[in-house]
């Protein structure tokens, strides 16, 4: 086998496990890429409990009761589903029924979703575009965009942050 032979062997065998390192890593995060499941995923994907994942959605108005020791139990909903949810420790300030809420945690195995760290959406007027897109779907959320031009409060973040890095403030 000449030298040019033996180099292109070298880099051909090499570029097929390195091919092949990156579908394996791929695939094993196909169910992790999503950045939140909703109520009604939930229930469709039958999550095995003990599996961690962010939970997205509106907290029920009415469903929020707060414990002792700064324990808070609360439902999320999509319009469709809804999901008991346990939290321990501090909510942040945003936090309110009717809201929209990212949870972090897992379920147990009497189906209450037990998070260990809850987000709130940042403004009055802002939801994260998935949870919008979603809740659009079912047809259970509804705004009025005038305030932001007709655009929904994802792509309004999107260029406050855009324009934020170039200097410019909001």
């Amino acid at each position: 086998m000449t030298r040019k032979q033996r180099r292109l062997t070298i880099i051909g065998c090499s570029l097929a496990v390195l091919g092949i390192a990156a579908a394996l890593v791929l695939n094993a995060l196909r169910g992790s890429i999503v950045f939140f499941s909703t109520p009604s995923m939930v229930a469709q994907q039958h999550i095995a409990p003990g599996t961690r994942f962010r939970l997205g959605g509106l907290v029920q108005p009415g469903s929020l009761v707060r414990g002792k020791n700064l324990a808070v139990k609360f439902e999320v909903a999509d319009g469709t589903a809804k999901l008991p949810v346990t939290y321990k420790g501090i909510l942040p300030d945003l936090f309110r029924e009717g809201q929209g809420v990212v949870a972090e945690g897992s379920i147990d195995s009497s189906g209450v979703f037990r998070a260990d760290t809850v987000l709130a959406k940042h403004d009055e007027k802002y939801m994260p575009k998935e949870v919008a897109d979603e809740l659009k779907k079912t047809g259970h959320w509804k705004t009025d965009y005038s305030d932001y031009g007709g655009k929904s409060g994802g792509a309004v973040a999107s260029e406050a942050n855009a324009q934020a890095g170039q200097g410019a403030t909001r």
